[in-house]
């Protein structure tokens, strides 16, 4: 069944399964669950418990075995390669704990390049990189390149890359793992100000005082969902909301 305007991921009975010589590794067995439009989610779970597969899975990299995934109205569980290409850019923004910043290409240019693969003119591209890396405080770094910049500089950097193409959802992999404590808090405040402003997060992380600023929370253990716990509090978010020009 399709599912409604207000959900945005759907998981139904997602299995990854993988033959490593004559044993079968369960990776995922049978995970289900729902976020909703402008929730905040952590997924955390032991080395061992899936979370790498299912950040995988959301994030378009990989194909369920078995199961269903309907990302923002869409199951792209059977897709092929270049239409799942398509959705990912369209859908979904990334945020790295080592970054991903292309070392030889300038603030403005790494925020850019999302844009660039969508076919948007080079001026328009770099008037949205220009404000966006306004947006995350990054407005008087533009002509720097990656090496220039602290680790925090960097993500936030990366942060303004993953909001170019406006998705659907955020998805964080452990986005303060290489930085220092101090550096972290402000850089979870800022992914607080974008949940306030509408946007969904999907933030997976190991560490328990990371995850405690995320409203809802996945647990998963042997590629099972242990335990779910979502936030009572559901959000209308608006379209405006999700562009961050509420």
């Amino acid at each position: 069944m399709k599912p409604g305007n207000d959900e945005v991921v759907r998981l139904e009975n997602v299995k990854r399964h993988y033959l490593v010589g004559d044993e079968t590794v369960r990776a995922l067995d049978g995970v289900s669950f729902t976020i909703r439009r402008g929730g905040y989610w952590a997924i955390m779970g032991p080395s061992g418990s899936g979370k790498s597969t299912m950040l995988n899975i959301l994030g378009c990299l990989d194909r369920p075995s078995e199961g269903a995934y309907w990302l923002n109205g869409e199951n792209v569980a059977d897709m092929g390669d270049d239409e799942l290409s398509d959705h990912r850019l369209k859908n979904l923004g990334f945020v790295f704990q080592s970054f991903n910043l292309i070392s030889q290409l300038t603030v403005c240019e790494n925020i850019e390049v999302p844009m660039m693969y969508l076919g948007i003119p080079p001026h328009e591209r770099a008037e949205r990189a220009k404000a966006l890396a306004e947006r995350v405080g990054m407005g008087h770094r533009l002509r720097h390149l990656p090496a220039e910049l602290s680790g925090g500089q960097r993500q936030r950097v990366a942060i303004a890359r993953a909001l170019a193409n406006d998705p659907a959802v955020i998805l964080a992999d452990e986005p303060t793992g290489n930085l220092d404590s101090a550096t972290s808090v402000q850089i979870m405040q800022m992914f607080e100000e974008l949940y306030g402003q509408g946007k969904t997060i999907i933030l997976v992380t190991h560490e328990p005082d990371i995850a405690e600023y995320a409203k809802s929370r996945i647990v998963l253990k042997d590629g099972r969902l242990l335990s779910l716990e979502e936030s009572p509090v559901q959000r209308n978010v608006t379209p405006e909301m999700e562009s961050g020009n509420a």
